[in-house]
């Protein structure tokens, strides 16, 4: 498990979308041993045919930190002026939304405001925030005082993709650092790579089958403890041999417990499912999958104060959340183009016959499901502005990408006005 990978390539309509949205400093390679990273660096700098990045993905590691250290508060008061300007910014598609908004601009004067804060539904690839709030919660309790020991679980376990990565047809970058050669394509059974890399997948282009092969590890190490990682043929005989009740007990403690410790409300945000059909036909999960823009926020502000998990394991999440590549829906506004963005994103979009309309991606008119978290750093470096976004929507028959898209414009332009035109 724990072999070297150095140089090794690695009617209805119904769909879960997760396009690429790469996270992590670039510089991070070294650190990480995540080989992605390195071929994007190398891109940047002319070396490797592909994507260059935005002057708002640029910071290196050591500046992507947490903002909030030593703090401890959690959400204010809905501010009365603040809120009316946010309902203002939906227009006449109120009941279709759940968003908050946290201003901490002047981190001794956090204004905050929400719309539909408990308004609750499936958050689709926004739940992977919670996998990985599981895993960090996994490695600390095994690991409770060496950061060391997580480091290298996360930089030298080799995890081999098995029925729990199937299927997604979603790609991810595999690039072999001795050849400089890229390849993307979805993750197959058998390919090879660090558990920091499927991680990395996970939160990156929101792979499915990256997502399933981390709560595979993260229920292993929930499991074995010390033992992890634990030899292939024992991974199989675990999941075949043990009861399936006793595996939805695992996936519970796995996946449940890290948010009510973490101070978080299992009734407004858990996720309670894997992300693969074959994972789910493997372990039984418990229920339902679910968030709000307001527990969502609760948990994005937990991360930057440093109390989700540990100092550690929130700074490493925020990182994990870093977009340094192509970026989508919310992300995707132009006037965020110089702001560093820490974001997931996930959809759920559902179609019927109607006459006269046309299904399209993201653009349901049964279910239209768009949901997007985001930090905001506006310029990246300089932090004149500083906001976090919480976002769900379920506005049928418009393309909520774009719907997405327009309402970050909007939202930054509030509080670019907000604060005196900085």
């Amino acid at each position: 498990m724990s072999k070297s990978l150095a140089g090794t390539a690695l009617g209805v309509v119904c769909a879960i979308a997760n396009i690429a949205v790469e996270a992590y400093p670039l510089d991070a390679y070294p650190e990480t041993g995540i080989r992605r990273l390195e071929g994007l660096r190398l891109a940047n700098e002319g070396k490797v045919n592909d994507v260059k990045q935005p002057a708002g993905a640029l910071l290196p590691l050591k500046a992507v930190d947490l903002r909030l250290m030593g703090s401890s508060f959690d959400l204010p008061q809905p501010d009365p002026e603040f809120n009316r300007q946010l309902a203002g910014l939906l227009g006449g598609s109120l009941g279709g939304y759940g968003l908050a908004v946290l201003d901490l601009t002047d981190p001794a004067k956090p204004r905050y405001a929400e719309h539909n804060g408990e308004y609750k539904q499936n958050v689709g690839s926004v739940g992977k925030v919670v996998v990985a709030l599981a895993l960090f919660q996994a490695l600390a309790d095994v690991y409770p005082s060496d950061v060391l020991a997580r480091q290298r679980v996360l930089k030298s376990t080799v995890v081999t993709a098995d029925g729990f990565s199937q299927y997604d047809h979603h790609t991810v970058r595999m690039f072999n650092v001795e050849t400089k050669g890229l390849t993307r394509r979805a993750i197959q059974v058998g390919d090879r790579a660090t558990l920091w890399e499927f991680v990395d997948w996970m939160m990156s282009p929101s792979s499915n089958s990256a997502a399933g092969m981390v709560m595979r590890e993260a229920m292993l190490l929930r499991q074995f403890g010390t033992a992890y990682p634990v030899p292939e043929a024992e991974i199989k005989r675990f999941f075949s041999q043990t009861p399936k009740s006793e595996l939805t007990t695992l996936f519970e403690k796995t996946f449940f417990e890290p948010i009510t410790r973490n101070g978080l409300d299992l009734a407004q945000l858990r996720q309670g499912s894997f992300f693969t059909a074959t994972g789910k036909q493997i372990v039984p999960g418990p229920g339902d999958s679910y968030g709000t823009a307001r527990e969502l926020m609760r948990y994005l502000l937990r991360m930057e104060e440093g109390r989700l998990v540990d100092e550690w394991s929130s700074r490493e999440i925020k990182r994990l959340m870093y977009v340094t590549e192509r970026r989508i829906r919310f992300a995707s506004a132009p006037a965020l183009a110089n702001a560093a963005v820490y974001f997931k994103s996930g959809s759920l979009y559902q179609c019927t016959k109607e006459p006269g309309f046309v299904c399209g991606q993201y653009k349901g008119n049964v279910k239209n499901y768009m949901n997007s978290i985001a930090i905001i750093e506006f310029p990246a470096g300089d932090r004149k502005l500083h906001y976090m976004v919480t976002l769900i929507s379920n506005v049928l028959r418009k393309n909520s990408a774009a719907e997405h898209q327009a309402l970050a414009a909007r939202l930054q332009q509030l509080m670019v006005n907000s604060h005196g035109g900085k």
